[in-house]
């Protein structure tokens, strides 16, 4: 099972990361206590291993200010959380082909939008479910098990040590932890190591 323990904001966060080896990292941009700045962003990036791919959390931002990042090598990934829709994100993949390379998408989609018909966002390359942006809460898991998704895709919201063998049950590409790593606030060392090797360990079962 793959795993993202995402908003990183301090070099102890990114040390913790290294040693623990999740698959992405989240440094978020948009509004939150975990924000970043892109000169902070950057800062961080250059001390993250080889192998955990960066992930850029937005909420409506430019494409053009995305597409810079990804061209920096500051994100790998843009994950959207706003009301990008399907012509946004095509906006911001020729936005970030212009610089060189195509960029991999994962849009949101809040759990309620999983009682309507069609969720999905075109273009998006990945999927993420969750409750709210950053909500850190959970939502009735049982919608996802009359879902059917066309894309990969991540659970997020509410995760952590007392349910994360849960969250694997339902078989998503990813689990998406970032409260559930904390303790009062800041990310928790232990908690990382943990919650990691028990993702890890679910890909052998």
């Amino acid at each position: 099972m793959r795993i993202k323990i995402c908003g990183l904001f301090r070099e102890q966060d990114i040390e913790y990361v290294n040693e623990a080896r999740p698959d992405y990292c989240g440094f978020v941009f948009a509004e939150s206590r975990r924000r970043v700045s892109p000169a902070l962003a950057a800062r961080l990036r250059t001390r993250l291993a080889d192998g955990i791919a960066p992930v850029g959390v937005f909420v409506n931002a430019p494409a053009e200010d995305i597409a810079t990042l990804y061209h920096d090598g500051v994100i790998s990934i843009a994950q959207l959380h706003g009301a990008e829709n399907g012509e946004y994100i095509a906006r911001l993949k020729e936005a970030a082909i212009s610089h060189g390379a195509p960029i991999p998408v994962i849009k949101v989609i809040i759990s309620k939008e999983l009682k309507q018909e069609a969720p999905q966002t075109t273009g998006a390359d990945y999927y993420l479910v969750d409750s709210g942006a950053g909500s850190g809460k959970t939502f009735n898991w049982d919608l996802l098990k009359s879902q059917k998704f066309e894309k990969p895709w991540f659970l997020a919201g509410g995760i952590g040590l007392d349910n994360i063998e849960q969250a694997m049950a339902l078989d998503p590409f990813a689990v998406d932890i970032s409260g559930g790593a904390e303790t009062d606030g800041i990310k928790d060392r232990q908690k990382i190591l943990q919650l990691t090797a028990m993702a890890k360990k679910g890909n052998t079962q």
